[in-house]
């Protein structure tokens, strides 16, 4: 006899595992389902469930009738005595549960029962907490799990069939469709296809929210989604992951079974679905609004699967410790961080063993702090967590000090601040060390490795009483200890792109000395799912080509590498560059993204330049284009304060002619299709609109996964797919782009810990110095930890700068080196004290002194003023642009990555002996490196350039209708006839100039710009 390949044979594996038994082996032992069904033992053997009969199930009001009468007659008798004198209870009943249902839906029913009359039932009882009584663990062993296969739901059409139904208590929470790759069907196409075609929505058991979720499963992978909408049904993927990647992963040598194991071995167990039903499935939306209009969430499983895990972590291993969630964009951050707070406010030890309780039958948290750099984030999670909780008014925003202790002094238990606001609420908080916090951190970067978070634990640390006379060792150790993660809290950090020192702060310690996440959402699981685009899909770079010449006769000498840098700079931030660059965006923006109607015609774009003045200049730049074709539509810019360039200071608000608040909202609208940036608005800005970005900056490391990933949010509505996403780079090559997203693609690990043994070596060199007598140092930090008045640490502080400036008579570079040295030691004491295993109290002692006194420390760098003057002594002669990669795919490399600590060597101002080069030599290497745009040497390109101008000069045209035209259009126009014809009749000298001229649009957008400016120069 042959093996069973069908789905009969999946949905007969899943039946076993639910029920201990199936349909095929009750038929073959000649029993009955009911006999079956009181068969303690086999129920007992699967996970828990009763096997349902398809006769059983009334299509008109979707449920079970058989285990919803019996539930209600077992559990809830007396309630339904008081109906049962009328001849028609039942029918009454299933009307008003018919009205109820349609109007909330099964999961409001679940939750708060259904009253009919003066009877109110208990359709759901819910799972027991540790801390439960007795009475609710019985209680929920009286619920009725049951599973029916080939149930027949149609009322109209009772031979149309669904493959699998599971129940609670009659009532339907998931329907399956199963299909097995061996019959050539999979649930990715032909299951979702299925729920789409040829399954009526309109009959009651497939309406939205009167089951909970709806999957489509094959052996390999499952499908869900919460509304079945035709055509239009969305179905988010339900996997585990496989290698970093979509699908799942295969099972372990010797296991038997599929790849979907996990769902009816694991999530749909009694209690992992009860678990489901009370603390992640939520329906969004205000309550008047009708439930058509409204969202039912259900979670992705990564998001259920970190929760669970912290929750388990958190119970058995108590307050105190760090968790680091590795989850890119598109993860769903804000619904796993709304989880996650909500259910640690419910978690209690397993036992009395577990750190930092106070009591088994008491919740492991006091409260639990949201800290978000995302305002927006801000009331999406309050508003989540209040529609989660039956306890209203569990929630508060704290934005400053007096708002967080007044919350904490009302029982508030989950409190939500930004981490613009943190430092602020700090000061003045009351004795915290008697609470237990769990901290979520969203997003975890630098502002919560710094600084900030320092104030944080000094915060939730104890606090002194100002009576007990401590002296200022005991505080000084003392705010060493506050700087330290505290005992009375865990720090839960959220990040798609962890850094060395978040991954030693926050991760996990392996046996080897590495670090890793504690949970892992890949970037690469995240595009092959459709969650975030692919960025790197289409990437084109442009490589600058320009030429600068000496306009002095005398040859001085300069630091190589830095003129180098500076005369990049120079270049690329000059106006007559920016303005050919403007041209190539609008180039390319206006007829392939604009005219081509990308995003239903609302795609938008992004410029990134290198500066605010850059990002002003090519705002100027690209509004003097639109102007010439007719304003088309909007720009705006964005950027922080204000700036002077050219003699005039200008604001983002009165650039944009309104609110700097309003930017972000302005952009959203259908007038506004670009943005000018300078850093703001990098990271954190969310606008799925956004199909193209014009890279003028160098990007590297988490900064340039985090601005490039503003182009990946996934926008459905708008049909946006990875083809229309599309980056132009004018500055960072491919392989660098790759080099800055390989670590973030897979898993991110840290190889080892930071070795901060350099802090002695920074100690012993800024001593050796004498800026600082040690006795000062100490008198410093006893006076500042006493709170002495500013004017009496002024002085000591005065006298260290004084001998610094004056006293000491040290050399430039001397001063300098002190300087680099006092910084580096400060920010790498600051990042690494609250995770030392050890204390060295001189070391805190000397931050402290160090902080104050580095601003008073003035250094003077010669060669500043030199390069300055270095730019007065070139000129740009020649500028172009030549496209170096067209759309290219950037390949990933999805092996798991192994970043390097900081582990921080001295630094200081002497570099490794300078090369000094004449100006002749550092100006033909520059010309070397950059101008590249055809194969010719320098003085080719030079006398091509000039016979190219001389040739447009002569034309007859050149004078009477470009010369002296004053319409800027036509004499573009003009120019661009005169150009064509020049060009033509040099294509056969100059075959490989034409040839870029004629095939690349970017080439001759840039030839067209240099040679309008040369000839009409050089007159």
């Amino acid at each position: 006899m042959q093996s069973k390949t069908n789905e009969q044979a999946l949905e007969a594996a899943i039946e076993r595992t639910l029920t201990g038994t199936c349909i095929e082996a009750i038929k073959k032992d000649s029993e009955t389902v009911d006999a079956v069904n009181e068969n303690a033992e086999i129920y007992r053997t699967g996970k828990g469930y009763y096997i349902g009969q398809p006769s059983n199930f009334n299509a008109q009001f979707a449920i079970d009738e058989q285990f919803f009468w019996s539930f209600l007659e077992t559990t809830q008798k007396e309630e339904l005595e008081k109906l049962q004198k009328q001849n028609d209870w039942k029918l009454k009943i299933l009307n008003r549960f018919d009205r109820m249902i349609k109007k909330y839906g099964v999961l409001h029913l679940l939750k708060k029962g259904l009253e009919v009359d003066d009877a109110r039932f208990v359709l759901f009882y819910e799972s027991p907490l540790a801390s439960s009584s007795q009475q609710v663990k019985d209680n929920f062993e009286q619920n009725r799990f049951s599973e029916t296969r080939q149930l027949r739901y149609s009322v109209d059409n009772p031979r149309e069939e669904i493959d699998m139904v599971l129940f609670i208590n009659g009532l339907p929470i998931v329907t399956m469709e199963l299909k097995n790759h061996w019959t050539g069907q999979n649930a990715r196409v032909h299951g979702q296809h299925q729920y789409r075609t040829q399954r009526d929505n309109k009959q009651p058991l497939l309406q939205f929210a009167r089951s909970v979720v709806h999957f489509a499963v094959d052996t390999d992978e499952a499908y869900m989604t919460t509304k079945l909408d035709g055509k239009n049904t969305f179905f988010l993927p339900f996997n585990k992951g496989n290698n970093h990647g979509k699908g799942n992963p295969t099972l372990p040598d010797g296991a038997t079974g599929h790849r979907t194991n996990y769902l009816w071995n694991e999530v749909f167990t009694r209690e992992s679905l009860a678990n489901i039903i009370q603390h992640f499935v939520r329906l969004d939306g205000k309550k008047k609004d009708p439930i058509q209009t409204k969202t039912l969430f259900f979670p992705r499983y990564h998001q259920m699967d970190v929760v669970r895990k912290i929750i388990e972590d958190a119970s058995k291993k108590g307050v105190g410790q760090t968790y680091l969630i590795q989850h890119s964009a598109g993860s769903g951050k804000s619904n796993s961080i709304t989880w996650a707070a909500y259910q640690l406010i419910e978690t209690y030890p397993v036992d009395g063993n577990v750190p930092g309780i106070k009591d088994v039958e008491r919740p492991l948290f006091d409260s639990v702090i949201v800290v978000t750099d995302r305002r927006l984030l801000d009331k999406q999670i309050r508003d989540n967590i209040a529609s989660f909780s039956e306890v209203k008014n569990i929630i508060a925003p704290a934005y400053s000090s007096k708002e967080l202790r007044d919350s904490l002094e009302q029982g508030k238990k989950i409190i939500i601040t930004t981490i613009q606001k943190f430092p602020f609420i700090i000061d003045g908080i009351a004795d915290l060390s008697e609470k237990r916090f769990a901290v979520i951190i969203d997003e975890a970067h630098s502002s919560q490795s710094g600084s900030a978070h320092d104030n944080m634990n000094r915060a939730m640390g104890q606090q002194f009483n100002e009576e007990e006379a401590a002296d200022a060792q005991d505080k000084i150790v003392q705010a060493m200890q506050s700087r330290k993660m505290r005992g009375n809290a865990s720090y839960l950090a959220f990040t798609a792109t962890p850094k060395p020192i978040t991954l030693e702060k926050f991760g996990v310690q392996q046996e080897d000395g590495s670090f890793i996440p504690f949970h892992l959402y890949s970037m690469k699981q995240a595009i092959e799912e459709g969650f975030i685009l692919d960025v790197l899909a289409n990437y084109t770079t442009l490589k600058s080509y320009y030429e600068i010449e000496k306009s002095i006769e005398d040859n001085p000498l300069f630091d190589a590498a830095k003129a180098q840098k500076k005369l990049r700079a120079y270049v690329e931030q000059h106006q007559q560059t920016i303005n050919t660059k403007a041209e190539i965006i609008l180039d390319h923006f206006i007829p392939k993204i604009v005219n081509q109607k990308k995003l239903k015609g609302k795609a938008k774009a992004m410029v990134v330049t290198q500066s605010i003045e850059s990002a002003i200049r090519y705002y100027k730049a690209l509004q003097s284009v639109l102007k010439d074709k007719g304003h088309p539509f909007k720009i705006v810019i964005a950027f922080s304060g204000t700036k002077t360039v050219d003699g005039i200071e200008y604001s983002e608000a009165e650039i944009n002619g309104f609110a700097e608040k309003d930017t972000r909202i302005k952009f959203d609208e259908d007038d506004y299709r670009i943005l000018v940036v300078a850093n703001k608005y990098l990271t954190g800005f969310d606008q799925p609109k956004l199909c193209a970005m014009y890279v003028d900056k160098k990007l590297q490391g988490v900064l340039a996964v985090q601005a490039l990933s503003r182009l990946n949010r996934a926008a459905t509505k708008l049909g946006k797919k990875t083809e229309d996403v599309f980056v132009l780079d004018f500055f960072n090559p491919s392989a660098d782009i790759k080099t800055s997203f390989d670590p973030f693609y897979t898993a991110t690990s840290l190889s080892e810990a930071t070795d901060v043994n350099v802090l002695h070596e920074l100690k012993d060199v800024l001593d050796d110095v004498g800026v600082y007598e040690w006795i000062e140092v100490e008198n410093f930090n006893e006076l500042f930890f006493n709170k002495a008045d500013a004017q009496v640490l002024s002085p000591i502080i005065e006298r260290a700068a004084e001998r610094f400036v004056n006293e000491l008579e040290l050399e430039d570079e001397d001063k300098a080196d002190f300087k680099i040295k006092a910084k580096q030691f400060v920010k790498i004491y600051g990042q690494m004290a609250s995770i030392l295993p050890f204390e060295i109290l001189n070391w805190e002692k000397l931050y402290w002194f160090l902080k104050f006194l580095i601003p008073k420390l003035p250094i003077v760098d010669p060669a500043i003023d030199a390069l300055d003057e270095l730019l007065s002594s070139i000129d740009l002669s020649t500028y172009g642009l030549e496209r170096v990669r067209l759309n290219e795919t950037i390949e990933l490399d999805a092996s798991e990555t192994a970043v390097d600590p900081q582990n921080p060597t001295p630094r200081g101002a002497y570099g490794g002996g300078e090369e000094q080069d004449p100006l002749d030599l550092i100006i033909n290497s520059f010309n070397e490196r950059w101008f590249q745009g055809w194969e010719a040497t320098p003085d080719d390109q030079r006398v091509k350039f000039i016979s190219l101008t001389k040739s447009i000069q002569a034309h007859p045209d050149f004078e009477s209708k470009y010369l002296n035209n004053f319409d800027e259009q036509n004499k573009n126009i003009a120019f661009q006839k005169i150009m064509d014809d020049v060009m033509s009749k040099q294509r056969k000298q100059e075959l490989d100039l034409y040839r870029l001229y004629a095939k690349d649009d970017t080439f001759r957008t840039a030839l067209f710009d240099t040679m309008k400016r040369m000839s009409s120069v050089d007159r």
